[in-house]
């Protein structure tokens, strides 16, 4: 056994095949996953994709018809009582009992794991600005979010299995969100993370996953995606017809690839260069027609699933 694999074993996450139906659905098809020590992975797609599926495997929640996997040193073998001491789990869909005060909600989500977690939850959570006194069923989606991932970072285990923690939150509590998470993982926990927003997890991430319908379909790194970001190259004009004849302006001295023409829309790739710089020679090209919108150096979740992966974003 290597270091990298003795270290995803007991500290990290390791997960081989997992799989899951209901009923006819395959929710999950054989999934690989690798979660290290120390860093933040993301679980990227959108609604529906099979990441909440995965992560409720990998801490037992639903038992997988499939595979195998180890979190935080623990196999996953029965219900999952084993991980689930290993690790803590912020689940996409927050239900709450609405009568409890937010401190008590703490003291009741931090149960049975060490004596300072609960005091430690507190502080989280008014780092983040909830109010501890006021009844939990006054809070928005956003706050009860807050809530259990004060709870999830709060207990003293190697592995957080995080589920969208950043939705319904505002810009300024989605960035001290995810300053925690890097606290988090500089203290040598394993974190994966999942999200639908490529923009708010890309920041913090140093691998991210990328699934489509419960099928895997891409892994990159952090600089990966950003020298594709780079590259991105979106433009919008007022009709088909002039998306069409800008597109027959390109050549190979154009140093771009054309990878979508939509209607008024068009998605280029440069190569070797960013896309900053071979926008001025594309716009002077002759006969090309002058774009309404330009959006250069950027990448939606969309962008990549349908212009460089190759499915829709489902």
């Amino acid at each position: 056994m290597d270091v990298a694999t003795k270290e995803l074993e007991v500290g990290g996450i390791a997960a081989r095949g997992l799989t899951r139906r209901f009923g006819e659905h395959l929710a999950l098809s054989p999934t690989d996953l690798d979660a290290p020590p120390g860093r933040i992975t993301g679980l990227l797609g959108p609604n529906g994709s099979g990441k909440s599926t995965l992560l409720r495997c990998l801490t037992g929640l639903v038992r997988a018809d499939a595979g195998t996997a180890t979190v935080g040193g623990a196999a996953l073998a029965g219900d999952g009582t084993a991980v689930r001491r290993r690790c803590t789990y912020s689940p996409g869909e927050v239900a709450v009992y609405g009568e409890l005060s937010g401190a008590a909600h703490l003291d009741w989500l931090t149960r049975g794991r060490d004596d300072a977690a609960p005091a430690r939850a507190k502080a989280i959570a008014e780092d983040l600005g909830l109010p501890l006194d006021r009844r939990v069923a006054t809070y928005s989606h956003g706050m009860k979010r807050q809530l259990y991932l004060a709870a999830a970072l709060a207990p003293d285990l190697p592995v957080r299995v995080l589920d969208e923690i950043t939705e319904g939150l505002d810009p300024h509590l989605r960035g001290r969100v995810l300053d925690l998470l890097e606290d988090d993982a500089r203290a040598g926990r394993a974190i994966l993370l999942s999200s639908h927003h490529l923009g708010e997890v890309d920041r913090v991430c140093d691998r991210l996953v990328f699934l489509s319908g419960g099928v895997k379909i891409a892994e990159e790194t952090a600089d990966d995606l950003a020298e594709r970001a780079r590259a991105a190259l979106a433009l919008g004009f007022a009709s088909a017809d002039d998306a069409q004849r800008f597109v027959a302006t390109i050549d190979e001295s154009s140093g771009v690839e054309v990878l979508r023409a939509d209607g008024g829309d068009v998605a280029l790739r440069a190569r070797g260069a960013t896309a900053a710089e071979v926008l001025p020679r594309l716009l002077a090209a002759t006969g090309a027609p002058t774009p309404t919108t330009i959006r250069a150096g950027e990448l939606s979740l969309q962008d990549l699933y349908r212009d460089l992966y190759g499915v829709d974003a489902c």
